[in-house]
């Protein structure tokens, strides 16, 4: 229980960093709540923004991709990641940035409705953003209960450890606003950012060292695959260029970018974001990769065995069984297993405690769609004028205990990879709204009409892909075909979600997005000249 107690010893930390010792200092407002009054500086902004859009998709959904795919998961996102995330945040964050402090915007919605004139299909991009926000939330949670129940060897259940995270995220996002959050995010990345470096010089040498390691697993005919890119297909490898567009479409992306206190932050937040991304995704892809070689722990043999059960039993296997297998053969917590095996029982629990920092990032999640419900909900259609700024905070808080309810109750019967789950269903949604973002801040032409158009296409599609992948099991060997014409399979379900013409879905659903937005919005009204003015007269740069 020692490495499971430093894990509760670091949740009472940042509950405290996040409820008391920086919720001081604030005006009490909700420009202060929300935002955190626009005032964060240069060290609490980068790490913040990072840590942010480092869950637990990047530490356990990393490594248990990797544990299953090889080394490619580091090139699939990792690499496209890194040229694309600060290219988003220069080009799109700082206008936005811009736009928020002349205007005083506080989610994206409300810069949507203001651009286009628009008032009830800016409420259908929020219900949309919301439901996208939703798997990321959960993705946090199920870290939480993973990371919790595999430190303490099964003591603490993965229910208990789901809900306790949820709770004590719940808590200091409850009380704490923006400003207890970022504190905590910084904090949390500080730890995770760390942790990196630690586990691969303990695991790796525990293990032989980087070039034993390697030299192990060409020589295993099973295992020599895993560093090549050969389980991942062409098509599907450049897909994941695609998923990086969601960076700046995510809500709580947007929302980060408004607490910068000036813009001159940017610069340096885009030079040090791919260190960053280098210095967490590279050791959890490697120990993520180098657990197919630690078969002396028998929880990863049992994954190995399992995984080659689903291989070889293919469509023999009824569908209970392959399911079971295949959340047998889940790797979201073979690198919490090397811990406990290789580390001494100190250092797993800081270790631990460091996966846990990435895993809690969601706490962002929460408290964007709680600032967005009270802005773009509540206050739009008069909450705020009828009953007070200090009712509109309240209700935020009430917004949030119940999205983590929602959450929480999702997780317990959520399918059990992270990383398919982050990738399916929320990357694939907002990088299909990147248009929308773009357009809205740099094209004159755009109209609401195609704003909706996106809105509308992008639901449809995110709800066809998952009523697909819920009524037609996934295959344990090469891609299903359901849908051919012409000899070309047009739709088909693979082992790790579907495909259409051989991409993920993330690849056509952005493309039709950005030919929706422009062609609709080609045949429709534009907003007043006075609007468009206002967007794009020529502005300064402010510092």
């Amino acid at each position: 229980m020692i490495p499971t107690i430093f894990v509760f010893l670091y949740l009472g930390v940042v509950l405290y960093i996040g409820i008391f010792a920086f919720r001081r200092g604030g005006k009490g407002d909700a420009e202060d709540y929300f935002v955190a009054g626009r005032s964060l500086g240069q060290f609490v902004f980068l790490l913040s923004l990072f840590g942010t859009n480092m869950t637990a998709f990047a530490i356990l959904g990393a490594s248990g991709h990797a544990f299953a795919n090889g080394i490619v998961t580091f090139g699939l996102m990792a690499s496209s990641s890194a040229l694309l995330n600060p290219l988003s945040i220069l080009l799109l964050g700082t206008r936005i940035w811009a736009l928020g402090k002349e205007y005083g915007f506080l989610t994206p919605v409300q810069m949507f409705r203001d651009r286009w004139e628009c008032g009830h299909i800016g409420t259908a991009i929020f219900v949309l953003q919301a439901g996208l926000l939703v798997p990321y939330i959960i993705i946090g949670v199920m870290g939480g209960g993973t990371v919790l129940a595999t430190v303490s060897g099964g003591l603490v259940p993965y229910w208990f450890g789901a809900a306790l995270v949820a709770l004590v995220v719940m808590s200091y996002v409850f009380f704490g606003g923006m400003r207890g959050t970022a504190w905590v995010n910084t904090l949390q990345t500080v730890l995770f950012l760390s942790f990196g470096a630690i586990a691969v010089a303990v695991i790796g040498s525990k293990m032989g060292g980087f070039p034993a390691n390697i030299a192990a697993m060409r020589a295993d005919e099973h295992l020599a695959p895993l560093l090549t890119r050969e389980r991942i297909s062409p098509l599907f490898f450049l897909s994941y260029m695609f998923v990086p567009l969601s960076t700046m479409a995510l809500p709580h992306m947007s929302i980060f970018c408004l607490t910068a206190r000036k813009m001159a932050q940017f610069r340096r937040t885009v030079i040090l974001y791919p260190l960053c991304i280098l210095a967490i995704w590279l050791p959890c892809v490697y120990l993520g990769v180098i657990a197919n070689k630690a078969t002396e722990i028998p929880e990863i043999q049992a994954k190995r065995d399992a995984r080659a059960a689903l291989i070889s039993g293919g469509a023999s296997l009824s569908e209970e069984e392959r399911a079971r297998l295949r959340a047998q053969a889940g790797g979201d917590d073979v690198m919490i297993l090397m811990l406990d095996q290789y580390a001494p029982v100190w250092l797993a629990g800081l270790l631990g405690a460091g996966i846990m920092a990435a895993v809690m990032a969601s706490d962002s999640q929460i408290l964007a769609l709680s600032t967005m419900f009270t802005e773009d909900v509540f206050t739009y259609y008069g909450g705020k004028e009828r009953f007070g700024e200090a009712v509109q905070i309240y209700t935020g808080r009430v917004f949030i205990v119940g999205v983590t309810i929602v959450a929480y109750i999702v997780a317990l019967h959520a399918p059990p990879r992270i990383f398919d789950l982050a990738v399916q269903y929320a990357l694939s949604g907002f990088a299909a709204m990147l248009p929308l973002l773009v357009a809205a801040l740099f094209w004159r032409g755009s109209t609401k009409w195609g704003a909706l158009a996106v809105t509308l296409w992008t639901t449809g599609a995110v709800t066809a892909i998952a009523v697909l992948q819920y009524v037609v099991p996934s295959p344990t060997g090469p891609p299903a075909p359901l849908w051919t014409v012409a000899g070309v399979d047009v739709i088909s379900r693979t082992a790790g979600g579907t495909a259409v013409f051989g991409f993920l879905p993330v690849v056509p659903m952005t493309l039709i997005s950005a030919l929706l937005m422009w062609t609709v919005s080609l045949a429709t009204p534009k907003p007043s000249a006075a609007t468009i003015h206002r967007y794009f007269r020529p502005r300064g740069i402010a510092q």
